[in-house]
């Protein structure tokens, strides 16, 4: 259209449309259980062999905001477990009990997410281990470095006796749990697709938590468990007419178990924990496993926070001991009551966590997939992270 002798462009501008994402709400919950796990284990500043030294909680930096992360971030791991659970039931449930996803499809997409940055971490915590050992006579925070230790890493073993027995990149004792939880739900699911079984599972571990084990294979089997009953309940509220009702029934209780268990319990919600969170997270999955529009934007930035969640799970340790020998070299105290040294610890995981999965973590999933081309897929449409 010419107008006023300029020639005016009629086409209208072209805006990305919103997207919808029934789980993008989950990878915001996940991101907020990473970031408390790194939070919680800034006390590692204060270590001095395998103890705390000279830790006063109220004085750690910005305690007034973070007072809740400080103390309650090893509920986080729970949180993955629960999460993992959901969407591993929500995208795999008819897939492997249909024989569409086979045992070595399912496999290599597990090791391929979980085991290179494992297999890099823990030969970079080996050295700087090593290097802390020269200087310290004594290791950082988990002090069972032996050959031993390591070849049970190596092949995410360490969990697998139930004992505990922190070693090396410390962390990831919550992988090597829920590696032999993927080993049961693809088995379980083979033989039968009934969402009783996980009922009887989450009952039994409830059961023997309650009586006084402390395996962290029965926690991670009732949180997991438990997460996937959400995802059945999901997936079966969505045809029903009863949906409205059961939604905001189930957001109410949401909002509502919080500060009734707060005022309730007081002192005592710590005794408490296991049962209240195995109630609660799963009605949470729940309220947050909605279709959610938002700006394509939007929710590619809250992709990248959850993508980086198991970057930041294994990554905050090593960086932690990396700080650690460098004052030292420098002969300077280490500054933990410091905002300044939170913040450069915290920003510095975030962004080599971002940096880790796009130049690490996804290209090293698309190599080793890429040599099981005819069955395996390149991608998958929501990877969750391990506890983390």
């Amino acid at each position: 259209m010419r107008r006023g002798g300029a020639l005016m462009s009629s086409a209208p501008r072209q805006i990305a449309p919103d997207a919808t994402n029934r789980l993008i709400a989950l990878e915001v919950l996940r991101f907020v259980s990473a970031f408390a796990i790194l939070i919680f284990h800034y006390r590692h500043f204060f270590y001095v062999s395998d103890q705390p030294v000279g830790l006063v909680p109220e004085r750690l930096p910005l305690y007034g905001v973070l007072s809740a992360f400080y103390e309650s971030g090893p509920f986080g791991v729970w949180i993955f477990w629960c999460i993992s659970g959901f969407i591993f039931f929500w995208k795999y449930r008819d897939a492997i009990a249909g024989g569409t996803v086979s045992g070595r499809q399912f496999f290599v997409l597990r090791f391929s997410r979980l085991y290179p940055l494992h297999f890099v971490t823990l030969l970079m915590v080996a050295l700087l281990q090593s290097a802390y050992f020269n200087l310290h006579r004594c290791f950082f925070v988990y002090q069972s470095n032996d050959p031993w230790h390591f070849l049970a890493q190596l092949f995410l073993a360490s969990e697998w006796q139930g004992t505990q027995d922190l070693s090396f990149n410390g962390p990831i004792w919550s992988v090597s749990v829920e590696v032999l939880v993927y080993l049961w739900f693809f088995l379980m699911l083979r033989a039968t697709r009934s969402w009783w079984l996980n009922v009887a599972i989450v009952v039994l571990c409830l059961d023997n938590v309650l009586q006084g084990s402390n395996r962290q294979l029965l926690l991670c089997l009732a949180f997991f468990n438990i997460g996937g009953l959400a995802a059945i309940a999901r997936q079966a509220v969505g045809g029903s007419r009863y949906r409205r009702a059961i939604e905001t029934s189930a957001m109410i209780a949401a909002a509502v178990i919080p500060p009734l268990a707060v005022v309730m319990l007081g002192d005592r919600l710590a005794n408490v924990a296991f049962p209240l969170f195995l109630a609660y997270t799963p009605i949470l999955l729940f309220c947050l496993s909605r279709n959610i529009t938002m700006p394509r934007w939007a929710q590619a930035t809250i992709e990248a926070a959850g993508n980086m969640t198991y970057s930041s799970y294994l990554l905050h340790f090593p960086i932690q001991l990396s700080i650690m020998i460098g004052f030292t070299i420098a002969g300077r105290p280490v500054p933990v009551y410091s905002g300044a040294l939170l913040t450069i610890y915290v920003l510095t995981t975030l962004c080599l966590s971002y940096l880790t999965f796009r130049c690490f973590e996804a290209p090293a999933q698309r190599f080793i997939r890429s040599a099981f081309r005819r069955d395996v897929p390149s991608r998958e449409v929501l990877t969750p992270a391990s506890s983390a």
